[in-house]
């Protein structure tokens, strides 16, 4: 595990709306407490689902920032398309393309370098097929789709939870909750793909993903209400480091990790909690702590994510339409400082966390 230190940051946070007709990213300017106050909503030229439920897009991922933190990337469920922002350097957003996502309802991103991949849930009732596909990311933020980079996954409608980039960018990862599998493609040089290499998921439902460094992938089990870490191997096989190390929570679905410090985090949507897991140097996980996401203990967290500096921790209430922000101690422990609402996200139906 890498260790390092950052002196605190402002920065921003993203969330997004998945309103029907306008779907909007809400942008959230972060202070060096990281305290959040809102700034402003931006459409995304294109249409979520509209559902009024917790989760809405059953994923992880759908709003992502590309690692140097100067594009933004959106899904657009409910129009099939992708949205690409430029983020300047106040953090404040515009719009610069919108493009069909190869498929249907897609619902999680990925993205290394110039090179972005989204999945598409797909339609079984329509016999449309789940796939990711991968696209171009110009200097511009403009996405071009590559030619031959559509796969499907380990069955035609694997339903797709979360896809995600090895760091070195040779692998694609993809988590799928009909299947209990794990699905894991080689990156070609052209950007195309070849696989997948097809894994059984340590527990039931595989749903979040994550690399707390670059061999070692997190996965969240959203049946099993745990989660595992795996060493992930050059031919794309999975070994198990600690399988399904349970937190005795409901609906384990999300997970986000510090590069830089040897903790994990997992949102516990139907118990309203937040777990802390500890990751040694072997990779194996050790339980740390639960907290309540709200002061009211019945917040339903579900994406969150890490700010840059490692001091605070973000995530989305999907029953509340607000955001809570935490402090990170020394042990990993979170501390919560503030609950921001009436920020312009629905209270159920919102989706996507980025944090900047």
């Amino acid at each position: 595990m890498h260790r390092m230190k950052y002196k605190k940051q402002q920065g921003m946070v993203y969330a997004m709306t998945n309103a029907a007709g306008t779907n909007e990213v809400i942008a959230l300017c972060r202070d060096r407490d990281g305290r959040l106050t809102f700034a402003k909503a931006y459409a995304t030229g294109g249409s979520g689902t509209g559902e009024a439920v917790v989760d809405p897009l059953q994923s992880q991922g759908s709003l992502v920032l590309s690692h140097d933190g100067r594009l933004l990337f959106a899904v657009n469920a409910g129009s099939n398309s992708i949205s690409s922002f430029r983020v300047n350097e106040c953090g404040m957003l515009k719009l610069i393309d919108i493009d069909p996502s190869g498929g249907v309802r897609p619902n999680s991103l990925a993205v290394i370098d110039k090179l972005l991949y989204v999945s598409n849930v797909g339609d079984d009732v329509n016999s449309i097929p789940s796939n990711v596909t991968g696209f171009r990311i110009k200097s511009d933020g403009h996405l071009q789709q590559i030619s031959g980079s559509t796969h499907q996954l380990s069955d035609a409608y694997a339903v797709p939870a979360c896809v995600v980039f090895r760091p070195d960018g040779s692998q694609l990862v993809v988590s799928e909750l009909s299947t209990n599998n794990i699905s894991v493609f080689q990156v070609n040089s052209d950007g195309t793909l070849t696989g997948p290499t097809v894994n059984t998921s340590s527990g039931a439902g595989p749903f979040g993903a994550v690399f707390a460094s670059y061999g070692l992938l997190l996965v969240s089990e959203a049946g099993a209400n745990a989660l595992s870490s795996y060493d992930t191997n050059f031919n794309g096989t999975l070994d198990v480091i600690s399988g399904s190390v349970a937190n005795g929570q409901t609906a384990v679905c999300w997970v986000a990790a510090s590069w830089y410090k040897p903790f994990a985090y997992t949102s516990n949507t139907g118990s309203g909690t937040i777990t802390t897991y500890e990751i040694n140097d072997n990779g194996e996980l050790f339980l740390s702590d639960i907290v309540y996401s709200t002061l009211d203990q019945i917040g339903a967290p579900i994406d969150s994510g890490l700010s840059k500096d490692g001091y605070n921790f973000y995530v989305l209430n999907g029953n509340q339409g607000s955001i809570s922000a935490f402090c990170i101690g020394r042990n990993g422990q979170l501390a919560l400082i503030q609950v921001i609402e009436d920020v312009g996200l629905p209270t159920l139906g919102a989706q996507g966390l980025a944090v900047l």
